[in-house]
């Protein structure tokens, strides 16, 4: 959010969403015996990656086309590179063993409306009113893991105390294993296009998974 409001409307502006990939390796001495990494991939502002349902569906086409290659070539591909990286930020260098997790998307398009008309607002703020800034907006990720969880996080700094804004179709408390859960089926939640991207981010979720830890796995 900070580098896209930095270089909203200039030539190397920021697109609005990213997409990160999660993968764990061992690490004792961590309170939950591993360590979380993250690589990322963002894009410049343009028609194609302003429209993120199609940005999941071109890159899961894209994955699938560089496993079908390096397969015909006997090789095993891996998005982080070197070879037909999907990524240019974050963890891209893993250590040894470390286990693909899941896939995700960062977006700054809310209810608050799309990053466009929302950045434009900032900066249309009558002078006598007290201005806003980015530090005001909301953001939000989804989430798809390897063992079925699906999460829908939503950054709102105004938010009263003690709502996090973390939806989960899993129970997050390992205390609680039994009970409603109005979010169990979070991705046939929300609108048409909320719906249609959980769809295309489980495409890709899923052809990285058969090829990175195995079909029965995944």
């Amino acid at each position: 959010m900070h580098a896209a409001d930095e270089r909203f409307g200039q030539r190397n502006a920021i697109g609005p969403h990213g997409v990160m990939l999660f993968y764990t390796a061992a690490a004792p001495a961590e309170p939950r015996g591993y360590q979380l990494f993250t690589a990322y991939r963002l894009w410049l502002a343009s028609p194609e990656s302003n429209d993120l349902p199609r940005l999941l569906a071109d890159l899961a086409e894209v994955a699938a086309d560089n496993i079908a290659h390096a397969t015909a070539a006997r090789r095993r591909w891996n998005p982080l590179g070197p070879d037909g990286s999907m990524v240019n930020g974050g963890d891209m260098t893993l250590p040894d063993g470390a286990t693909y997790v899941g896939v995700g998307v960062t977006t700054l398009d809310t209810d608050q409306g799309s990053w466009y008309q929302v950045a434009r607002a900032l900066r249309d703020q009558p002078i006598d009113h007290r201005r806003r800034s980015m530090f005001d907006l909301k953001g939000q990720c989804y989430a798809l893991l390897t063992d079925g969880t699906a999460l829908h996080m939503e950054r709102d700094p105004h938010a009263p105390l003690g709502v996090d804004g973390i939806r989960c179709n899993k129970t997050l408390d390992p205390d609680r294993i039994s009970y409603y859960n109005p979010h169990a089926n979070l991705t046939e939640q929300g609108d048409d296009a909320i719906r249609k991207m959980w769809r295309q981010l489980g495409l890709l979720h899923h052809t990285l998974a058969a090829h990175l830890i195995g079909e029965q796995q995944a």
